[in-house]
């Protein structure tokens, strides 16, 4: 069985690979801007591994490149940025680059997709945890909505062209090597200077962290256990964890004494950022009474990420 991976050289991407390659041929689509082959290693020069560099958002480029013939795309290249940016990178890398997915699909005869969405799809969610069915989701962020117009269109060809999909719901997914995220920013500040931590916003946001492996385990039990039409799942850990705490791990993990930490009181009422949920803890029942646990909480993952960093 041969499956594509688009975004195969990112984060969450390559960890797929990784979990897949004594499973599955695997053919990659990445544009190299922010992935790298080095994150396959040590199997990057796998004979059932296959890279190629596509633009998703050219679609004879994306066509020309799908030469095998596959059984399912996980449809996880996207422009990752959630903060404030050019919302034309998400339109193009996003809400473009899923489209000329999802017809290359239609033309080609692949019947089944897997989305990287995210959490980000509920905005500020009134129902903590938040199930699937939580509505009317109202995104915060250009980012959100555009990962809420690519399940859009996912569903809508799933019903038109016979095909099947699901959307992974991510929250937070924090593992070894990660370009970006909170763990990752603290980090590095302290490396500057370990008297003193800045945290944008006022501390109090709340959010699930999930363990990579966890989030890859997750990713799979909804896969095989796809049906006809369009799904979505939430794929998180069962609790959620305060910025300050997270601060407060990070130092302690560090072994550094005496540090200041200072607040920047945030925008809009504490977030980080405009377009930052406050609160995001999701309800992952559903895809627990499929077979999957998570096995780390939130607080576990963010030690694991913070040791796997100070251990690069």
């Amino acid at each position: 069985m041969t499956i594509i991976i688009t975004g195969g050289l990112g984060f969450i991407g390559s960890n797929l690979v990784k979990r897949l390659v004594n499973e599955k041929n695997i053919v990659i689509l990445d544009n190299f801007s922010t992935g790298r082959l080095e994150n396959l290693h040590p199997y990057e020069n796998k004979r059932n591994i296959k890279v190629r560099k596509v633009d998703l958002r050219k679609m004879k480029e994306l066509e020309d490149n799908i030469k095998e013939d596959i059984d399912t795309i996980f449809h996880f290249a996207a422009n990752p940025e959630v903060r404030v940016g050019n919302p034309q990178e998400h339109l193009e890398h996003n809400i473009v680059a899923t489209y000329n997915v999802l017809e290359v699909m239609r033309r080609k005869d692949i019947k089944k997709i897997v989305f990287a969405s995210s959490s980000t799809v509920y905005g500020e969610a009134t129902k903590l945890p938040t199930p699937e069915d939580y509505g009317p989701l109202k995104p915060i962020s250009v980012y959100g909505a555009s990962k809420l117009a690519c399940e859009a269109l996912i569903s809508s060809y799933t019903h038109t062209y016979d095909l099947t999909g699901i959307a992974l719901r991510y929250a937070n997914v924090v593992g070894p090597n990660p370009t970006r995220g909170v763990v990752l920013d603290f980090y590095r500040k302290l490396k500057k200077n370990s008297s003193e931590l800045e945290v944008l916003g006022d501390g109090k946001q709340t959010k699930s962290y999930i363990w990579i492996t966890d989030a890859i385990e997750g990713t799979l039990t909804a896969w095989r256990n796809m049906h006809s039409g369009f799904e979505p799942f939430n794929v998180g850990s069962i609790d959620a964890i305060p910025v300050s705490r997270i601060a407060e791990i990070v130092i302690k993990e560090m072994k550094l004494d005496n540090v200041k930490i200072m607040y920047t009181g945030g925008v809009k009422g504490g977030r980080g950022w405009i377009g930052d949920v406050k609160n995001m803890y999701l309800d992952i029942k559903k895809l627990i009474a499929l077979g999957w646990n998570p096995k780390y909480t939130s607080e576990e993952a963010i030690r694991l990420e913070i040791r796997s960093l100070m251990n690069q």
